[in-house]
């Protein structure tokens, strides 16, 4: 098909970390967009930035930038989601939403492609939103096992990157790793604290050296935004509105790449030689699990791939119907850009009949 004649994508967001990193993943997957059209706050109108191997000029985002768009896809803050993609969508665009905007409405479909791909195309107010870059780095794995199993309850401990927190959250522990290397620090009460001072960026204690129990903003009962992101979430995305979850999200000095330990129970008894079988099939899932050889996903593995990666897969001692397993996924890729072209690319074989 001529370039032409495919559909065209806008990006909006194009300048932000999410935004940098879809701009890859639109160079490296298939070519099967129209004109790229990207899309930031005015101030970043006039840049130029390389998509496909050419340079792009990033337009300011008002009306006139939905003209002719078929698919609209949203790396932006919230409330920059909440005025201006049913904006974009009155112009005859899907939009692609990965803020938390439109996540719960009713109306809007939460997809996962490798998980419910089916429901993007039920679309009431032309927007499909992407879950949350904690739950999507282990829903595609979770998913795969409740379609083999059946899911009855989730328990989680997220160690959440400091990227998730956006470039505030990288720069303030690049900026506390410099004060404290090459340092005795951390080996008494305060003395992080105390070196770091009031320099926490969008973290309430200090993240170098240290794990800080909380990720999001403060919910009823002591819960975090991010906590309860985890439950309402794989509850959609699975379709199962009545699902046991418990999370206990925790930020970790890690850049990018968040990790997750699953304790996950089932209608039935389990074996840990299907759940194998079943992860090293499962599409975007990653199976590396061989502790005795000291092989197990980490962050330092797992950044800059697109696949869910899972090890340490064990049946509960104490529990024939529950499983153990530890996850990691690249926050910035599955965890947000790669699931939101995904998705674009979900809409587009819709709209060409591809």
């Amino acid at each position: 098909m001529e370039r032409s004649a495919r559909p065209t994508l806008a990006v909006v967001g194009a300048t932000g970390a999410v935004g940098t990193v879809m701009l890859q993943i639109l160079s490296q997957h298939a070519d099967i967009w129209g004109e790229i059209r990207l899309v930031a706050s005015p101030r970043s109108a006039g840049r130029k930035l390389t998509v496909r191997g050419e340079e792009v000029e990033v337009v300011a985002l008002d009306e006139a930038a939905f003209e002719g768009v078929d698919v609209a896809m949203f790396d932006v803050p919230d409330e920059v989601a909440a005025e201006w993609a049913p904006r974009a969508a009155a112009h005859g665009a899907v939009v692609v939403d990965n803020s938390a905007a439109f996540r719960m409405d009713p109306q809007v479909p939460l997809v996962v492609p490798e998980v419910n791909p089916h429901a993007a195309r039920i679309r009431p107010r032309g927007i499909v939103a992407g879950p949350n870059c904690t739950t999507l780095s282990m829903i595609v794995a979770v998913g795969a096992l409740h379609a083999e199993f059946g899911l009855r309850e989730l328990v989680v401990s997220s160690y959440q990157a400091v990227s998730g927190a956006g470039r505030a959250g990288v720069e303030t522990l690049r900026r506390q790793l410099s004060l404290v290397a090459g340092t005795e620090l951390g080996t008494s009460p305060g003395d992080v604290r105390r070196a770091v001072g009031d320099r926490t960026g969008p973290f309430p204690e200090p993240v170098a050296l240290n794990v800080v129990p909380w990720a999001g903003s403060l919910r009823d009962e002591g819960w975090s935004s991010e906590e309860m992101k985890v439950r309402d979430e794989s509850r959609k995305i699975l379709g199962l509105p009545r699902l046991k979850v418990t999370a206990t999200c925790v930020r970790v000095p890690v850049v990018t790449t968040h990790s997750l330990t699953v304790h996950a129970r089932f209608e039935g008894e389990v074996t840990v030689d299907r759940t194998r079988e079943i992860l090293a099939t499962a599409p975007g899932v990653v199976l590396f699990d061989d502790p005795e050889a000291g092989e197990f996903p980490t962050p330092a593995d797992a950044v800059g791939t697109d696949p869910t990666w899972v090890g340490r897969v064990r049946r509960a001692l104490d529990d024939p119907t529950a499983l153990d397993l530890f996850v990691c996924g690249d926050n910035l890729r599955k965890g947000a850009a790669l699931n939101t072209a995904q998705i674009a690319e979900l809409v587009a074989a819709e709209l060409t009949g591809a």
